[in-house]
């Protein structure tokens, strides 16, 4: 149980949720197989495989958004309907029109997916109600929207806000490299990618590469902005920051997970590793923020 990519939302603090609410609500939203028609099919799943809708330890939750789809490529469908128009040109005498095209594929569509393979796969969410913080495990902005979307329809009371810092990420993270200095608490490591401003966007990457020195500071001189930067928190956690305030390809360094105890069995072992983790992350959220300024007054 160790999330690889927050997308980070706030949450009043003041905010106590009552677990046995929630998983009521998620209850009214599981997630049901793709019907024979159905090319995708969203709900709730239980993030532990349990039974159990939610994971609380220490007031900490845990939830999974469960999505099948069914796996029919356009070529496929493309290949199944060319084959169709020409029987159907061969019968009728004549080419087929657009119109009977789209119509071809919407009927092969419906007859080629019910025989379609579905694959089934989660995104997790933590609600951690006592430091502020929602956070959502996923790369892709449409995988953080689709759970949030159902999330906000599931609980009629979320008050998750986007998070906004009185500094912007880029602005701080130029600023960093710009004066060869990581602020308190964070070191920088060797991965960087710096945008310029204009029209053209031109851009420069690295990638395991030393930072500092005269040709970052020449980029940054000639007006590129840091864009994504590779950092370390508290020698603990490696990251990538981004200018949305994503942080991404997160990694638990070895001094963390040497500190960690071994459960007896899997149950022990999950719950010492979301105990481990919904700790960590709080602290270094709350160090990421106050890097940046701390948080805006309006974005509560």
């Amino acid at each position: 149980m160790w999330f690889r990519n927050l997308a980070v939302y706030r949450l009043p603090k003041d905010w106590t949720p009552d677990p046995a609410r929630i998983e009521e609500q998620l209850a009214a939203q599981t997630l049901q197989p793709c019907g024979g028609l159905d090319k995708e099919s969203r709900g709730w799943i239980s993030p532990r495989a349990d039974g159990r809708l939610i994971h609380v330890l220490n007031r900490q939750i845990l939830i999974s958004l469960g999505v099948e789809q069914r796996l029919l490529p356009t070529t496929i469908v493309n290949q199944f309907a060319r084959e169709r128009a020409a029987q159907t040109e061969a019968q009728q005498g004549h080419r087929v029109g657009r119109k009977q095209m789209r119509e071809i594929k919407e009927q092969v569509t419906d007859e080629l997916l019910p025989r379609a393979f579905v694959r089934r796969r989660s995104t997790y969410a933590w609600i951690d109600p006592v430091n502020g913080w929602l956070v959502v495990d996923a790369a892709a902005r449409a995988r953080v929207e689709e759970l949030l979307e159902l999330l906000t329809r599931t609980l009629d009371d979320l008050p998750a806000k986007l998070m906004h810092t009185e500094r912007s990420p880029a602005a701080a993270m130029t600023g960093w490299l710009a004066g060869d200095e990581a602020p308190a608490g964070f070191s920088i490591d060797r991965d960087l990618e710096l945008r310029a401003a204009d029209e053209g966007k031109a851009t420069v990457r690295y990638v395991r590469h030393a930072l500092e020195g005269a040709e970052i500071r020449g980029h940054i001189a000639a007006g590129k902005s840091a864009t994504r930067l590779g950092l370390t928190w508290a020698d603990r956690i490696s990251f990538v920051l981004t200018e949305q305030l994503q942080v991404k390809r997160v990694a638990f360094l070895d001094i963390l997970k040497e500190e960690a105890e071994r459960g007896e069995t899997a149950d022990e072992q999950f719950d010492l590793d979301f105990a481990l983790m919904s700790g960590e992350l709080a602290r270094l959220l709350d160090d990421l923020i106050g890097a940046l300024g701390g948080e805006k007054a309006t974005a509560l």
